[in-house]
């Protein structure tokens, strides 16, 4: 994989975060999503690779959508062929309220390597490098957080779950506080609740529930990178949404691990904020024409983790200032 790719898609990441930052609590989701896509198509447009969106944007969402199959990148027969994962905003209600923690995402691994995932639900756990190894999704809740909690060295009553603030996870939480663990509850975006786990600051240890399987296959890619644990099961809610997991060739009785959803180490992530969140800052407008980014870059083939703090003039910048 070549090394100036992961400076490349955050730039990408970077345009579309600027783009939807600036629909920020103007109660618009659609809108901000719209701004976010645009923005990220045509950072696409100058970046030299022959890439396929597999994972494109949710329809559950009813958000104009980067759609999969759409062909990305400026790339020739002779340039790098890549599976490009996509979500340029996630966090839609975050950014239409005002709310933190919204970020834009992207993911690159070659062709082939990346799972095309239904636009369905899927049951999830996240668990960062230090409790790698320990936790499996078919296990009772109670079971898995003992687990985290010995391989974190410890106790119960110490270890946080992030779980997202949906009517379904009644019993879950139920489950998370018979077990004794505290629960720290998230309005949008499990894509950087997953990464959370991977980062001690954020005081995020272990990731449970169930949401957007596209959003899965992002967190597996960042997760790889950090060295961290993904498992999912597909939980399709309708028979609309089974259909097409069958038609994809998905199978909704197994667990999918960070290896099947994510294969091989050549992956390349990056996530930039757009509203602030306990990981990444969100955009800051701070005079006509000039904001700032906050944006995390990942490689999996090097273990790299890069932050970038990034201020932009606008006005020299035509492609992001559309």
């Amino acid at each position: 994989m070549d090394r100036n790719l992961p400076l490349n898609i955050a730039r990408v990441t970077e345009a579309a975060a600027l783009a939807s930052a600036k629909l920020l609590g103007r109660g618009d989701k659609n809108a901000a999503d719209q701004a976010a896509v645009d923005a990220m198509r045509r950072m696409f447009d100058t970046v030299s690779i022959d890439g396929v969106v597999v994972i494109g944007e949710g329809e559950m969402d009813e958000a104009p959508m980067l759609y999969i199959g759409e062909e990305i990148g400026i790339g020739g027969p002779h340039d790098l062929k890549v599976d490009i994962a996509v979500d340029p905003l996630d966090g839609t209600r975050s950014v239409a309220n005002g709310l933190p923690n919204a970020i834009s995402v992207v993911a690159i691994a070659p062709r082939g390597c990346l799972l095309h995932a239904p636009d369905t639900y899927m049951d999830k756990i996240a668990v960062g490098p230090k409790a790698k190894g320990v936790v499996d999704i078919k296990k009772p809740v109670e079971e898995n957080i003992k687990n985290v909690a010995n391989a974190l060295g410890k106790d119960v009553s110490e270890v946080t779950v992030t779980i997202l603030d949906r009517p379904r996870h009644e019993k879950l939480i139920e489950d998370v506080r018979k077990a004794g663990a505290r629960i720290k509850m998230f309005s949008d975006g499990d894509v950087l609740a997953a990464i959370n786990t991977c980062f001690s600051y954020t005081d995020v240890d272990i990731l449970m529930g169930v949401g957007g399987a596209p959003e899965g296959v992002l967190a597996a890619a960042a997760l790889k990178c950090l060295g961290g644990e993904f498992q999912g099961l597909l939980t399709p809610a309708t028979e609309e949404q089974h259909r097409r997991c069958i038609e994809m060739g998905a199978d909704c009785d197994k667990v999918y691990t960070i290896d099947d959803l994510v294969k091989g180490d050549e992956v390349v992530f990056a996530a930039t904020g757009v509203s602030y969140g306990e990981l990444l800052d969100g955009v800051q407008y701070i005079e006509k024409n000039v904001a700032t980014t906050h944006t995390l870059v990942l490689r999996a083939e090097t273990g790299t983790i890069r932050f970038i703090d990034a201020t932009h003039k606008l006005d020299k910048k035509p492609e992001y200032a559309k």
